[in-house]
């Protein structure tokens, strides 16, 4: 007999399994680093999947707002004494200030003129965090204080595992609901084709920006644990290269697809670490497996074994 389960419920139901299981396997706190990188990488993924994947805009500067958190957090904690959970906030407030200032001009491109826009403006955070070395202690880096809300310190990186585990599954669930949401709707109108969303009334810039904004305070909040969980940043966290390993992760996995995100950040984050053992063959292997996914594979692992399994059934 099966189930009368939603794709949804219970694609939250096996994630919810997946994280709370995943211990059981994890024999050292080397382990349990690569599971919480997994997981700040897969909630950047969901969040930039609601921009690429849902309202068809590229974004090839996103680590930039993981950078613009992480400093800001940084900053207002080891500077100013800030407590981490306001400084946290504070600085996903100011990002997404920036992102909702940044996008109405930024997304009146299209297609390639929109990928450079958001390259520039990538490339120029990352400019800045280099230079205003007095403020962000340059290509050097600055410590940052151990995070703490409520009274509550992560003791080892088995706590910040749940931490980060629980922020996972509560990011995807919020990106489930805003996907079938009127607001989820208007952003697959914008994808399908702006000009006919605009005809039958769709506001097609205000969804653009808000799904962009939305996208940069998901960033920024990683940003920031991730610095409180490292305790040391430097600029690379905005680098060019790491907002498309972000591109390449959402791609992977499935675009328009929230589970396929998560998917792909894990599959990403996971590969580097098994291929060391091939040593000198390690990138060219890496770099076979990803192209012969998007070969054989065009619209990412998680929406074409979904579909191969449809048909089996059939």
């Amino acid at each position: 007999m099966r189930l009368p389960v939603r794709p949804r419920t219970g694609g939250l139901i096996a994630l919810a399994a997946a994280i709370l299981l995943l211990p059981l396997g994890l024999d050292n706190a080397f382990h349990y680093e690569i599971a919480i990188t997994i997981g700040f990488n897969a909630i950047v993924c969901v969040g930039l999947n609601l921009l690429i994947g849902y309202a068809g805009q590229i974004s090839l500067g996103h680590a930039a707002f993981v950078g613009l958190g992480a400093y800001g957090a940084g900053v207002l904690t080891a500077g100013h004494g800030w407590d981490p959970l306001a400084a946290t906030g504070s600085a996903a407030a100011a990002t997404g200030l920036l992102a909702f200032a940044v996008a109405r001009p930024i997304l009146r491109l299209q297609g390639h003129y929109l990928a450079m826009a958001t390259l520039g403006l990538g490339i120029i955070i990352s400019i800045v965090l280099n230079i205003e070395a007095e403020i962000t202690g340059g290509p050097d880096g600055m410590p940052v204080p151990p995070f703490a809300a409520f009274g509550w310190e992560p003791a080892d990186e088995a706590e910040w595992y749940w931490l980060v585990g629980g922020l996972l599954w509560l990011s995807v669930w919020l990106s489930l609901n805003l996907i079938d949401s009127p607001v989820g709707r208007a952003l697959r109108a914008v994808h399908g084709s702006e000009v006919a969303a605009e005809v039958v009334g769709v506001d097609t810039t205000r969804y653009k920006v808000l799904i962009f904004t939305v996208s940069a305070v998901f960033a920024s909040l990683v940003g920031s644990l991730s610095a409180f969980y490292g305790m040391f940043i430097t600029p690379n966290v905005a680098s060019f290269f790491h907002s498309i390993e972000f591109v390449v992760m959402v791609v992977l996995g499935g675009m328009a697809s929230t589970f396929g995100a998560v998917v792909g950040a894990a599959l990403l984050t996971l590969l580097p670490q098994v291929l060391t053992v091939l040593e000198d063959y390690e990138h060219l292997i890496f770099g076979l497996i990803l192209m012969g996914v998007m070969i054989f594979m065009p619209k990412g692992l998680l929406p074409t074994l979904t579909g191969l399994r449809r048909r089996r059934r059939r």
